[in-house]
């Protein structure tokens, strides 16, 4: 009997112990998967790939199972498998490149490329990340990406720009389907209205671009990609209100124009009427608007199959803000203070890829931009036209060198009634009109399997102020395996200003505006650091990525609001100024359905003059930015988003002013549960400035006063009307509520 036991013993253990599956993980390009997550479904047995790709499972029964390999960065792959007894089973896999956690970026190199294998670093924020947290413009929805900050720059109007990694609005360049379309005249007031059912994903480049994009890319840029007509729903609609009575419809609709064509219409409205003041300062809170956007996007196919979009896009926008017994007909006078402010505006744009055997692309774009609007009594009408085109040219050189060499031409029409387009005498209109012909050249050259070379020049020539020369070197290296990416840049950019179209403050009228000598073009020179690190456990994807950054200017423009409490004077430093920090971003996914983003900035960015160091005004020396999202069982979903501010010096009146000198620290922070109930129904809602954080009440300066009628003329130390203290917007806690409908 003990020896019956015992055979029987030794012919279990053989079934259940003998058997083994291994063998080697490897891409498409033959190199080798280290630490990919391999695994028998619904059993308990799994593993990891060594450093070589090298994977086993021991004592595995015999059966029929089915094997699960995964590693970040490619395509799942489910196999079917036997082993019977005594096999020891060889099971060798190869995984493709999955371009859904790498997407496809063009920001950097102007040409479709992985976002992995850029040398430029790109950071892409989908429309999911949007959803996040709904706002009624773009503006407004990058408040949670890390180092990029959206700035009012008026009480009472509420327009603002963009900062990014501590500069102004001015230095960061916006482009649409990379074409460059939001700059000049339409910095302030051209960064509402893009309808964001149509948004595909949004592409930020910290740093200068000078070399591809031109002038005013030296901070940086946010590339707007919208969706293709082809792999567009038929149908989007998106509409939300908010318990101060917003209300944001954003709608797209996929047509067939013809056979060979296809469209995409999208319409943005937003409409808000109330008149809030909930600090008692007698102005509103949030400024009334009315506005209307319409675009519309054609692909059409070719017998080539070569490229041919055609876009366009108008705005209507109606806003004001200032005392609440405001009405149309103060407009311009001074007997109540209101800053109104009409906005038409139109573009095309579009890119066609010539009909020959080479690869080259004919990209242009052209806008109008017309405003008619009044800062209390003072008056400011502005006429702006801007035609973009050029030439593309990409070639593959023996698999080592990607060549791109560009013609472009840039021609700018200004007019405005202000000084600033006089000539001389004061007396005669004289609009300001710029050629920007120029040419870039750049080699994306391959070292090696895992180290590229970037070497980018550009020349432009200013009709006004000469040749200016951009060079730009990036580097890149890579892991094996792609789980660590070390990314170095230097670059030069360059930027022409233009005070009125680009500043708020010079048009308010609450200061006299003065230039202390002619304008010349700012220069600056960034260095940039990068280091990616991609770890893959079995039950979540994190991805971290750290940032380190340094840029200097010698000649650069800023508003001074300090010498002369009634001026703003506008001047090239006689100093240099300093941009510098480090950021840092972690993006993990667990496969149970949560997932967080958490990003934060420090940065010292300074102004030295005479040498004495100053810290700049209206910027933050720490941010910081979370997203934290779970989604349940049932389709509900739960995101809670948030920033962090630290304080900011602020625009002071003189040694009489009361208020502070330095914001407090400040936290926006939403709450939002949306459920869907089929692949098109889904309903939203929320809460959102969840602190109800707001600026203290007196930031407008003397607001019972705002035509300055009390102010003792003699007084040089006395206070004024003054909105240009403004650093976050008064809007306070609010609930919303949303519909999303989809036919696809």
């Amino acid at each position: 009997m003990k020896n019956l036991i015992i055979v029987l013993f030794l012919i279990v253990a053989n079934n259940i112990i003998s058997q083994t599956i291994s063998g080697k993980i490897t891409a498409t390009n033959g190199d080798e998967i280290p630490f990919a997550n391999i695994y028998l479904k619904k059993t308990k047995s799994g593993t990891s790939s060594n450093e070589k790709g090298f994977y086993e499972l021991k004592n595995i029964e015999k059966g029929t199972y089915i094997l699960i390999v995964s590693s970040i960065g490619y395509q799942s792959k489910s196999l079917k498998i036997t082993i019977k007894n005594n096999e020891n089973l060889v099971k060798n896999i190869t995984l493709s490149d999955d371009n859904s956690l790498d997407e496809i970026v063009i920001s950097g190199t102007l040409r479709p490329v992985s976002k992995t294998a850029s040398p430029v670093p790109v950071e892409v924020y989908s429309e999911a990340f949007f959803k996040k947290n709904p706002t009624p413009s773009v503006f407004e929805s990058l408040q949670n990406v890390n180092g990029v900050r959206p700035q009012l720059n008026c009480n009472v109007c509420n327009t603002g720009d963009i900062h990014i990694n501590g500069l102004e609005g001015p230095y960061t360049f916006v482009l649409i389907d990379g074409m460059p379309i939001v700059s000049g005249l339409s910095t302030v007031y051209g960064l509402t209205g893009i309808p964001q059912a149509l948004i595909e994903r949004v592409e930020v480049v910290k740093g200068p671009a000078s070399t591809l994009f031109g002038s005013e890319a030296v901070g940086g840029i946010i590339n707007i990609i919208t969706k293709k007509p082809s792999n567009s729903p038929k149908l989007t609609t998106d509409t939300f209100v908010s318990s101060w009575g917003e209300v944001n419809t954003d709608l797209g609709l996929r047509y067939q124009l013809s056979e060979k064509a296809q469209g995409l219409l999208g319409v943005n409205y937003f409409n808000f009427q109330n008149r809030i003041d909930n600090n008692d300062d007698n102005f509103t809170d949030l400024t009334l608007q009315n506005r209307i956007s319409l675009f519309n996007k054609i692909n059409i196919e070719r017998k080539s199959n070569k490229v041919f979009t055609i876009a366009s896009r108008y705005v209507y926008e109606d806003r004001w803000g200032g005392e609440l017994d405001w009405e149309r007909e103060f407009r311009g006078s001074d007997i109540k203070y209101g800053e109104s402010i009409y906005t038409n505006r139109w573009e095309l744009f579009g890119t066609y890829q010539l009909p020959t055997t080479k690869n080259i692309n004919f990209q242009f774009s052209t806008n109008g931009h017309y405003q008619d609007s009044f800062y209390g009594t003072d008056a400011y009408d502005a006429e702006q036209f801007i035609a973009f085109g050029q030439l593309v040219y990409n070639k593959q050189i023996k698999e080592t060198h990607d060549i791109l060499l560009g013609l472009a031409y840039r021609y700018t029409s200004y007019d405005d009634n202000t000084f600033a387009t006089f000539e001389d005498d004061g007396i005669t209109n004289k609009p300001s009109i710029i050629h920007l012909p120029g040419i870039f050249l750049q080699d994306e050259i391959s070292l090696s399997k895992r180290k590229k070379l970037l070497l980018g020049v550009r020349w432009d020539h200013n009709s006004l102020h000469g040749n200016i020369f951009s060079p730009r070197i990036n580097y890149k290296w890579n892991s094996r395996n792609n789980s660590n990416i070390f990314r170095a840049s230097i670059g030069n950019g360059f930027r022409v200003a233009n005070v009125f179209t680009e500043d708020h403050a010079a048009l308010t009228g609450a200061r006299e505006v003065e230039f202390d000598g002619d304008l010349d073009p700012e220069t600056s020179w960034n260095a940039n650091l990068n280091f990616v690190k991609k770890i893959n456990t079995e039950n979540s994807f994190i991805t971290l990525d750290a940032s380190a950054f340094y840029t200097y200017f010698d000649n650069r423009i800023l508003p001074d609001y300090e010498t002369d409490v009634n001026k703003i004077i506008y001047a090239n430093l006689d100093g240099y100024s300093v941009s510098k920090g480090v950021s840092l971003n972690a993006d993990v996914l667990f496969t149970n359905g949560l997932s967080f983003n958490v990003g934060t900035t420090l940065m010292d960015v300074s102004v030295t003059e005479n040498n004495i160091k100053t810290r700049q005004l209206l910027t933050e020396s720490f941010s910081g930015v979370w997203s934290v999202s779970y989604r349940f069982n049932n389709d509900l979903k739960l995101d809670y988003t948030g920033n962090l501010y630290g304080p900011m010096r602020l625009p002071l009146l003189g040694p009489n002013d009361l208020r502070d000198e330095y914001s407090p620290w400040y936290s926006i922070q939403n709450i939002q549960l949306s459920k869907k109930f089929s692949n098109s129904f889904e309903v939203y809602g929320g809460v959102k400035n969840l602190l109800n954080f707001t600026p203290a009440a007196n930031s407008i300066s003397r607001a019972f006063d705002p035509f300055d009628k009390q102010v003792d003329p003699n007084d040089p130390d006395a206070l004024t009307f003054d909105p240009s203290y403004v650093y976050a917007s008064n809007q306070g806690i609010r609930a919303f509520v949303g519909l999303r409908y989809t036919i696809f």
